[in-house]
């Protein structure tokens, strides 16, 4: 019977988190200076329970952080990086990723400290990330004697920009993009990958 009456207690708590969580990322991202008493409101519940759930404004950007790069982390897994052909999981994980970004841009826009549980799951993403431009590089896909390095910091560029909704419909000079196609995370995917592995030269030239 003890056993059957924690459940309710742990599934409670785990719900008031999340809701907590969703709602910091909702309002951080419009005010990042924005109080716990702000977030409390902002989730529906009574600011004694957020304060009981983390202790202190920091306790809950640490956990805001770490929840968003979890999340991120098991998207990428998501695209079978270790067994599905590269070029499949590149468009993946990509798509994956984007979706996160836009549902988690303020927590994954911020820098954790070097010994935080976030930093380390950034570190094995990285990780992941150059483990799959080695596939990549060994199916053909990007030159032999590319810097895998800076290979991997142009796709990093390139997910921030599209992450940032900057596909070129705003941009000054540039004939609009429609919205649909300027904030789809497929179509976004297709363009990071295309330009990460071509460029910006003509498609005749890529065959060569």
């Amino acid at each position: 019977m003890s056993g059957t009456a924690e459940r309710p207690l742990r599934a409670d708590a785990e719900r008031s988190v999340r809701a907590i969580l969703e709602a910091a990322e909702r309002v951080l991202a419009r005010d990042p200076a924005a109080s716990m008493e702000q977030i409390a409101e902002a989730s529906g519940l009574a600011r004694t329970t957020v304060h009981r759930r983390f202790a202190s404004r920091q306790a809950l950007l640490d956990a805001l952080a770490a929840s968003a790069v979890e999340q991120l982390a098991r998207a990428i897994e998501d695209s079978n990086p270790e067994t599905a052909p590269p070029l499949v999981v590149l468009h993946r994980a990509t798509a994956n990723v984007l979706r996160l970004k836009n549902a988690w841009s303020f927590a994954l826009g911020q820098h954790p400290d070097d010994d935080s549980p976030a930093a380390a799951t950034w570190q094995a993403i990285g990780e992941r990330c150059t483990s799959l431009l080695v596939r990549a590089r060994d199916e053909g896909l990007i030159d032999p004697d590319a810097d895998l390095d800076w290979v991997r910091r142009v796709y990093y560029a390139l997910l921030g920009e599209a992450a940032h909704g900057a596909a070129g419909h705003n941009a000054p000079g540039l004939p609009p993009t429609p919205a649909d196609a300027a904030d789809d995370p497929d179509t976004l995917a297709a363009r990071i990958v295309d330009t990460l592995l071509y460029g910006a030269a003509p498609r005749s030239r890529r065959a060569s």
